[in-house]
């Protein structure tokens, strides 16, 4: 059996306004759990893949201080 993970999340939310894909993103980091983490790598995919070079960066930076900051909790 051949499942295209990416394909069956973005035709899962293929329908969503911008709200729904916010609660969508809000809930799977809510609920912490691991089952969601391909989900919201394939909707971070679908973003950077949109996103021009300067926002590319700004979401790099985001990421360097999100990660110092749970390195620094831990």
């Amino acid at each position: 059996m051949d499942l295209n993970l990416r394909k069956a999340i973005v035709t899962n939310i293929a329908s969503n306004d911008q709200e729904q894909l916010e609660a969508t993103i809000v809930d799977a980091i809510q609920q912490g759990e691991e089952k969601m983490l391909p989900g919201l790598g394939v909707l971070f995919e679908l973003i950077w893949n949109q996103s021009d070079e300067e926002n590319r960066q700004e979401m790099i930076d985001s990421l360097e201080q999100g990660v110092k900051q749970a390195s620094s909790q831990e």
